[in-house]
């Protein structure tokens, strides 16, 4: 897995307290800029009814879902869905703004615009594939669970802090008709930290077995970091490492994309990350089976 980036993103709501471009800075220098436009995506999750909206509010500097809109915007906006679609098929990490996961078909909400990580989601789900989103924003990812709530092509699973913005997430919320089972809610109490929530990544890992996934895709969002002033979850760098290297363990074709996280250790928690999942699968020179060792 690597990372791919825009400089268009750092154009984006630059003067927001939370969802500033202080959180990807980093990335400016660091990285090439991959340039995608992904406009023509937007319309395998959002009608175009709504992408004119999005247009003209950005185009007419509308606030919307927290957000001061801008013609810079709507840029990043496109870019955001591009990179999120290329990095579904090839397994990398998209560093976007803005974020996507409280985005529904028709609704903007939480600093999210069009929601990225569906839109690619449903991509691959087009050709055929098999996908499990696993989301692990401190937030329940509410707009991508609504998308796929009825689909039993995508299977949707949040774990996330209770009783919090956006105020979903039950475990009770499992799907409708044909997406029934298709969705698994694990939320878990303000100061958790890292043990419960590798053990409820555990936990998902076993339910979606049957499922098959041949593409796995995370909801990347930090907000669980113990600096993060908007929750309480206090996990550490370890636990996001951890949880790259579960997946790694278990799946073999992951990608994600970068969600929530409103403090300054943003790019050190993706890299960790990055780094379990690239840590995750032996060398091919290694013939003997890791889980049998001792010691």
């Amino acid at each position: 897995m690597k990372v791919i980036f825009n400089k268009k993103f750092l154009d984006h709501n630059i003067a927001s307290r939370y969802e500033g471009r202080y959180r990807i800075d980093y990335f400016s220098g660091k990285y090439d800029d991959v340039e995608v436009n992904g406009e023509k995506y937007v319309p395998l999750v959002h009608s175009k009814g709504y992408m004119k909206y999005i247009k003209s509010a950005c185009m007419n500097r509308e606030k919307v879902a927290d957000v001061q809109l801008t013609p810079e915007t709507y840029e990043a906006a496109k870019a955001a869905v591009g990179l999120s679609v290329l990095a579904a098929v090839d397994s990398d990490f998209a560093v976007v703004r803005p974020p996507g996961h409280h985005a529904g078909k028709e609704k903007t909400s939480g600093f999210c615009i069009y929601n990225n990580l569906a839109i690619a989601a449903q991509y691959m789900a087009g050709k055929g594939k098999r996908v499990l989103l696993i989301d692990i924003d401190g937030h329940h990812g509410d707009g991508t669970q609504s998308i796929f709530y009825d689909s039993n092509k995508v299977f949707f699973t949040s774990i996330h802090q209770m009783h919090c913005f956006p105020f979903t997430g039950s475990p009770l919320e499992t799907g409708i008709d044909k997406g029934r089972g298709y969705t698994v809610n694990i939320p878990i109490t303000a100061g958790s930290g890292d043990k419960d929530f590798l053990r409820a990544l555990e936990s998902i890992i076993r339910r979606v077995r049957d499922f098959r996934p041949q593409v796995v895709g995370v909801s990347a969002g930090f907000d669980g970091y113990y600096k993060d002033p908007l929750l309480e979850l206090e996990y550490t760098l370890e636990a996001y490492y951890q949880c790259g290297y579960l997946l790694r363990r278990s799946f073999r074709n992951i990608f994600a994309v970068l969600e929530g996280g409103y403090h300054g250790d943003v790019p050190l928690c993706i890299e960790n990350f990055v780094k379990g999942i690239n840590d995750g699968t032996p060398s091919k020179k290694i013939f003997w089976n890791p889980d049998m060792s001792i010691g």
